[in-house]
Order: C-alpha cells, then structure tokens, then sequence
C-alpha cells in the first residue's frame, strides 16, 4: 500500500524548539529544533511507515489572507532568532535525506499541503496520505483518502486523525471547520469572528444549516438574540470563512516521483549529525535505516 506523508514543517519546527531544552553545536549555534525535527521524523518514518515523502514551509511573503484582512497573524510576535537561525539547517537536513520540500510565496504551507493532498488523492496514484502538523486548521483536509497525525504532548505523544476523530475533537465534520471558524474566529490567526457566538451555538447552528452560507439564508428561522449578533457581524462572518479555508489548487510545481526517493541514512546525512553533535539520533538514524533494508528486501523476496 502506497503512504503518502507530507510533514508541515513550520509547525513540526516550532514545536520541537519549545518542547526540548537548548541545546547548540560545538561552535555554540542553536541546535534543538533540528533535534526535535529529525528525532520526531524518525519516529514518523517508523510509525507511519511511508512510502513517499514531503515537507511543507511557509515563506516569509506576506499571504493573500494578509491583503484580505490586515489583522491576519498581526498579533504574532516575531520568530526568536535562536529559532529562524536552525531554519537553514533543517532545510539542509532534509536534502541530505533526499526529502523534497515546497513552498509558494503568497501562500502558506497549509495550503501547499492542501493542494498536493488533492492532487494526489484526486489522481489515485495514493492509497492514503497523511498530514503530520500540530495546527488544527489543517484538520479540515481529513476524508477517506487523507488522515492528520497531530502531536499532543511535546514530540512523544501523537494521535491519527480520521473523520470520526476530527468530529469528537472539533464537534463538527471536517468539511464544517471553516464555517465553525467563522463564526467563532480564531484568536491565534487574530481574526474575531461573530461577537457573542461561542463554539455551542456555533455548532448547534452548523448542525442544522450546513455552512455560513446556509445560516444567513434562514436568519429569520434563528432565535432574535442570535439572529441579531450574526446579522451585525455578518461580514466578518464571510470573511472568516475565507480566511479560514484551506486553499486546494496553489501553483505548486510538485513530482511525486521525487517523493519516493527519501533515504535517511545517506553519508551525506551523517556527516551533517556529526558536524551538529547529534550522536544518538546518528545510532538511532543508522538503526532504523537498516530496519528499512530488511523490510525492502523482505517485500522483494
């Protein structure tokens, strides 16, 4: 079965940098991202078991979700040093491992994710992808095709998302996501949504009306107090959604034959650990990529 993992990795990055202690190189550089990238790729590699692979990064354009609302992220501060600066050595990390990696200026690593787990899906060159990302906006993606493996506790614990777990998280399908934003905003993204609407009614309204659209086709059917809070957010309720769906045709260059040709433990890679001072994850690194030999050469045999 062909298993297609595409890793978000702004998100994975962040992550790992808040979940583990400082550490830096010999030359006093920091380093613990990177660590935590590669120690939760590894774990990946041998959870998920994947046949082809991808990571995904945001660039430091601004997104059209910016020009449509100038709010969008303001409230964000801005990436620590320590964090920005490892940035250059993941990227070096995963060419080592031969992994390729997208990104499209304008747009972010959400949406590049979104649009090649369309494309393969849609084309039935998968049998199944799975997202790997700590951001629950990427839940929306979810379907018979897609899953999410979403870390919960630091780098060690992880659950799989599929559409029955998406709905005892969320209370609401993954096609609903971006409508439940909408009306309750999203504090993170800084975009506020209907003023007095929390994830109750919300839910309870995309329960019986389906989407935003729906909901404002029957104002007359809701309850005055609520009817009134949505009538006069009612742009923002639009533009909520916009900013909260994930977009799914980016101009994105992508060869899902590049994606096949991974290899964690190439010479190339252990040279790097060696100059980063990653010794246990240069065994761990070497342990798993002969566990990945064997198993190639049992399905040959």
């Amino acid at each position: 079965m062909s298993k297609f993992v595409i890793i978000d990795g702004n998100a994975i990055l962040h992550r790992a940098y808040h979940a583990l202690p400082p550490l830096t190189t010999k030359k006093g550089e920091p380093i613990n991202a990177v660590y935590g990238f590669v120690s939760m790729l590894l774990r990946i590699i041998v959870d998920l078991k994947p046949t082809h692979l991808a990571v995904c990064f945001d660039t430091p354009k601004p997104t059209f979700r910016k020009a449509e609302y100038a709010g969008y992220q303001a409230n964000r501060p801005v990436m620590e040093s320590d964090l920005s600066e490892q940035f250059e050595k993941a990227y070096k990390t995963l060419e080592a491992m031969k992994i390729p990696m997208y990104s499209v200026p304008g747009y972010e690593a959400d949406d590049v994710i979104g649009t090649i787990a369309e494309q393969t899906t849609h084309s039935h060159k998968i049998d199944e992808v799975v997202i790997v990302t700590g951001d629950r906006d990427i839940l929306q993606l979810v379907h018979d095709g897609v899953k999410v493996y979403m870390p919960i506790r630091g780098l060690t614990d992880a659950k799989l998302f599929g559409k029955s777990e998406v709905i005892e998280r969320m209370g609401v399908p993954p096609s609903q996501i971006s409508d439940l934003k909408a009306f309750m905003g999203d504090a993170s993204d800084n975009y506020p949504g209907v003023n007095g609407i929390g994830p109750k009614t919300a839910i309870a309204l995309l329960t019986k009306y389906k989407d935003v659209s729906e909901v404002y086709k029957h104002l007359g059917e809701i309850p005055e107090s609520t009817a009134k809070k949505l009538a006069i957010d009612a742009e923002m309720a639009v533009l909520g959604k916009k900013l909260a769906t994930i977009v799914r045709d980016v101009p994105v260059s992508f060869d899902l034959k590049s994606c096949e040709d991974w290899q964690i433990d190439d010479p190339k890679l252990i040279k790097l650990f060696e100059m980063y001072g990653f010794k246990t994850l240069k065994s761990r690194v070497e342990k798993v990529g002969e566990t990945l030999q064997k198993e190639k050469q049992m399905i040959l045999i």
